[in-house]
Order: structure tokens, then C-alpha cells, then sequence
């Protein structure tokens, strides 16, 4: 049997895959990772796009997320 690709446009990504994301818009763009994936967001709701505007938002989550608490050691140090 040969394998298939399966569309599903609205795959709920996991924890783990947002996680990756952040970490390389972290990697590629510093302070503005969050910014740049809400304005992801905002494009994929624009043009009728949920699910995938829903995924960028919780990017941007992650993102802060990760931020507060880098901001929190730093303050505990």
C-alpha cells in the first residue's frame, strides 16, 4: 500500500509543534517573534482562515509565555 498524503486543513497542532515555532521565531527574529506571529494571525483571518489564525495566536502565546519567564529568572537572579 502506498502511503497518501491525508488533506485536513484544520489539523490542531500540539503543544510541542507550537513550542518549535516559537522557539524558531525566537531564533530568527528576538523581541519580535510575538508580533510577527499575530500579524501571521491576522493575514490568515483576513482571507477566511480559522484554524490556521487560531495556531499563529497560540504561537504568539508560547512566545510570551517564554518571555515571562526568561524575565522571571532574570529578576530571581
Amino acid at each position: 500500500m502506498t502511503p497518501q498524503w491525508i488533506h485536513n486543513p484544520d489539523v490542531t497542532p500540539t503543544p510541542r509543534d507550537l513550542e518549535a515555532v516559537a522557539v524558531t521565531l525566537e531564533g530568527q527574529h528576538g523581541n519580535w517573534a510575538a508580533a510577527i506571529a499575530e500579524f501571521f494571525a491576522d493575514c490568515h483571518e483576513q482571507r477566511g482562515d480559522a484554524g490556521r489564525s487560531w495556531a499563529w495566536l497560540g504561537v504568539a502565546d508560547v512566545v510570551r509565555e517564554r518571555q515571562l519567564a526568561r524575565d522571571m529568572n532574570a529578576a530571581d537572579a
